[in-house]
């Protein structure tokens, strides 16, 4: 099974729940205008809740230095890059140590860990609920690529998208009540679908 990944979380109850609960990373959004932007003075109490998961911070179109910046102020293991990022801005970002994740954006790796696939809705970037091409996840695994799967997943759909080859499945929207305000419940009527079909 791909591994789990939960983004725009907001809350540490939430994310010490998410990770007893098995779910590999925890992803806090830092774009500014985002109804899940993290507090800064609340990211460090979900690291800290978040124990045993590694931590994704998500940002588009900032710069390094700001990436830098609020990695001072949270321990980020991983970067998720959304927006124009080419080979230097990635091969910088892994010599300060992050993995580094980028959206997948139709062309050549830029030396990225891994490639995100998401849904857009032309706008936006990330947490629109809308579907990301399914069928690009195996064009890049085909590649020899590491694939992480966005948008529009949920329980409905997890099978599915498991099935599609890649190797860590971001949810997001789906596991709202409110943006922004995630639900435990929403989380264990996934994790019951997962497991349903693991034991079949």
């Amino acid at each position: 099974m791909p591994r789990l990944k939960v983004c725009g979380v907001t809350k540490p109850d939430f994310a010490r729940e998410a990770v007893r609960r098995g779910v590999d990373y925890i992803g806090m959004i830092f774009v500014d205008g985002s109804p899940r932007r993290v507090d800064i003075n609340t990211a460090p109490d979900i690291e800290a809740a978040a124990k045993g998961a590694k931590i994704v911070g998500v940002f588009t179109n900032a710069s390094v230095s700001e990436i830098v910046s609020a990695a001072r102020r949270v321990t980020l293991n991983v970067v998720q890059l959304h927006g124009d990022y080419n080979g230097e801005a990635v091969g910088a970002l892994k010599k300060l140590g992050f993995e580094v994740w980028r959206l997948d954006d139709g062309g050549a790796s830029a030396g990225e860990d891994a490639t995100l696939v998401d849904g857009s809705d032309g706008r936006k970037h990330g947490g629109t609920g809308k579907l990301a091409d399914w069928s690009r996840v195996a064009e890049l695994k085909r590649e020899g690529r590491y694939v992480v799967l966005a948008g529009g997943l949920s329980a409905d759909n997890i099978i599915e998208a498991a099935a599609t080859g890649a190797d860590v499945l971001d949810i997001n929207s789906s596991l709202e009540i409110a943006p922004g305000e995630k639900s435990i419940a929403k989380l264990d009527e996934l994790l019951a679908v997962l497991h349903r079909h693991n034991n079949q």
